[in-house]
């Protein structure tokens, strides 16, 4: 409800004597709302505000990137062995066939995937075909009349071993929902591509592949694939709803790989960029730090096309020889090729193509370079507890700096208030919080006394933890506090991102709770939280606007920004209250009435939330609202995040 103007003072004591008799009549009424003021002057601008502050975050977690985001279907195309042998695949034996399957590590189509698994087929028929069958990611998300392109590496014994069907069945019913035949030749090693196209299906998660043959005979399989459509049509590319979703968050940049998927649990299994790039033959896959495999198809260079499709800036991490495990390399010789990879993978980012990693990008596929401003050397070195970080960052940056000085560093060397951090010539530092709803609403006003003097911050994870897989409506309040403080002070905090950004929310495939984005193998939504990044980056200025709020402030958040260029005022409000607030607004300099556009975000309770089931439960509605020149009474609604975007005549 909007007050554009005070009752004058006839209306106002009917209104009060008719409120009375009210009172008697029906006893006890609502508490007033609170009463807050705040002044607004567009015409003082206190400081700038980042034009990179709000971006993404990645991290092979949740199944984030294989089984989500990379949009690869097939789960272990590799046939990766481990305690439970090559899992999930397993033999289908159709009526009497007869079959078995094993490894083979003698043969495989390149050095690096150099084994493979043997079907053999002893009896097979029509009607009674053998072959291989693959869960997917929590199953196939199959949709009506679409195209989903696959491809394998095989080889054959005999003159002429005939047709491979490759099917998509729903598992409740066995109905056969796309089906093709791909004729294997007899002989070596070779690529095999085809497409199955649903037809008038129902949209469904609960599907799988299979690989059947009818005849007896012995194939060898590898890399066996099954891609949907992709966003922008890129090959070996992303899922369309995800790139979507994240493109609403209006990001600026994306910090890659990300997180402890750099560090890897040990040094050996450290994010080796250069076993991710090239043929998907060339990439072995590695142990993530997550307890799964990474496949490693989402490798450097789509994560770089990842931000060139979203029009982002990367802000590349490096592995700085420290281990989630708490292993690290020791400084001098042991750490050199660690610093010489850092200087090569900068190379192959931002290096033109008569450079040799430039050459090898443009080989692979992307001649130009990439614009490159920010490198992060490490992940969270701060819980290194032998104290080797300062050396370690000093002689990557010194590498660095030698060959790259443009490049802005970031370290990560702990919050300022940890008592941890270790003092480097860093341009940035890397501060990290994870809190409940009541801590990071406390925590708003962190920065507001925070030293200049020392380096930019870049808050590169952070989000209110409460809800599970993805936050509820109570996180995005403490989400929406806090940003308000990251908009407060953009001068010194350059870059923010939430974490994790992905959940594959089934069963298994989750290892942390609150997560931005959740998804399923066929569907996803954005959570309450999700929701207020997008008012809020979506809603911005280049200048801080001066800015007076009193009253009972304890759970009432402010943000005013200006947007030159356009000439709006974005006014954020974020009452995380259960009582509804009354805001007196003045905004000094504003001649004339104008009409405001509202975005309002609401729900009932803290523990309100979206899901696959109801995705839209929570989301912004779109209002108008007159704003009269001078003071007005504006009303939030309790447990309301609001943005104003109010236009300012020239």
């Amino acid at each position: 409800m909007f007050i554009l103007k005070p009752p004058g003072p006839g209306l106002q004591t009917l209104v009060l004597g008719v409120f009375g008799l009210c009172l008697a009549l029906s006893g006890p009424l609502r508490a007033e709302p609170a009463a807050l003021t705040l002044t607004l002057d567009p015409r003082h601008i206190e400081r700038s505000v980042s034009p990179s502050l709000y971006g993404l975050m990645t991290e092979e977690i949740n199944h984030s990137a294989d089984g989500g985001l990379y949009a690869e279907m097939v789960q272990n195309r590799a046939f990766h062995t481990d305690w439970n042998n090559e899992a999930p695949w397993d033999l289908v034996r159709r009526g009497d066939a007869v079959a078995h399957r094993s490894m083979d590590h003698a043969t495989g189509p390149s050095p690096t995937l150099g084994y493979s698994l043997k079907l053999e087929a002893l009896a097979a028929s029509p009607g009674n075909e053998a072959g291989l069958t693959n869960p997917g990611y929590w199953g196939f998300g199959l949709r009506p009349h679409t195209a989903y392109q696959g491809s394998f590496f095989a080889k054959s014994a005999g003159d002429a071993f005939g047709d491979l069907e490759v099917r998509l069945v729903a598992n409740q019913t066995g109905q056969i929902l796309a089906t093709t035949k791909v004729a294997l030749r007899p002989g070596d090693w070779r690529q095999y591509r085809f497409s199955l196209t649903t037809g008038d299906i129902q949209p469904s998660a609960a599907n799988h592949l299979e690989l059947l043959v009818d005849h007896p005979g012995v194939v060898w399989l590898q890399l066996v694939s099954l891609m949907p459509p992709t966003y922008k049509d890129r090959a070996n590319g992303n899922r369309i709803d995800l790139m979507e979703k994240m493109a609403a968050l209006h990001p600026k940049f994306l910090r890659l790989p990300g997180g402890n998927f750099l560090e890897g649990m040990t040094p050996e299994s450290w994010y080796d960029w250069k076993k991710t790039i090239g043929p998907l033959t060339d990439r072995p896959g590695h142990d993530g730090a997550w307890f799964y495999r990474s496949s490693d198809g989402l490798g450097l260079l789509e994560y770089l096309e990842w931000c060139e499709d979203l029009g982002i800036e990367p802000v590349l991490a490096v592995y700085a020889g420290y281990s989630l495990g708490g292993a690290h390399i020791e400084t001098g010789k042991a750490l050199q090729p660690y610093v010489q990879s850092a200087l090569d993978e900068i190379e192959f980012v931002s290096g033109d193509a008569s450079t040799p990693w430039g050459a090898v990008r443009a080989r692979n596929g992307h001649p130009a370079p990439f614009a490159l401003r920010y490198v992060e050397i490490g992940n969270e070195d701060y819980l290194d507890r032998s104290g080797s970080y300062g050396a370690r960052y000093a002689q990557f940056a010194a590498a660095i700096r030698q060959h790259y000085p443009k490049l802005q560093l970031i370290a990560t060397d702990g919050n300022l208030d940890f008592g941890t951090r270790t003092r480097t010539d860093a341009d940035v530092s890397d501060e990290h919080f994870y809190e409940s709803p009541s801590q990071m609403m406390d925590l708003a006003h962190h920065y507001d006394a925070a030293s200049r003097s020392g380096p930019k911050i870049f808050v590169g994870e952070w989000a209110t933890r409460s809800g599970s897989p993805t936050p509820n409506f109570g996180d995005a309040l403490g989400d929406a506090a806090w940003m308000t403080g990251l908009e407060r002070n953009s001068d010194l905090i350059i870059m923010a991102s939430y974490a994790p950004l992905l959940a594959n929310i089934n069963p298994g495939a989750l290892q942390w709770e609150t997560d931005l984005i959740g998804f399923d193998a066929l569907s996803s939504y954005g959570s309450p939280s999700y929701w207020a990044q997008t008012l809020f980056a979506g809603h911005i200025g280049d200048g801080y606007v001066a800015s007076d709020l009193k009253g009972d402030t304890g759970r009432f958040f402010s943000s005013a920004t200006f947007e030159s260029g356009q000439k709006v005022l974005h006014l954020k409000l974020v009452n995380a209250s259960t009582k509804d607030a009354v805001l007196h607004l003045t905004i000094q300099g504003l001649k004339e009435a104008v009409s405001a556009r509202v975005y309002s975000l609401h729900a009932p309770s803290f523990d309100a939330t979206n899901s696959l089931r109801d995705p839209d439960a929570i989301r912004p509605v779109q209002s108008t609202v007159a704003v009269p020149a001078g003071s007005f009474d504006h009303r939030i609604p309790a447990l309301t995040i609001e943005v104003l975007d109010i236009p300012w005549p020239s």
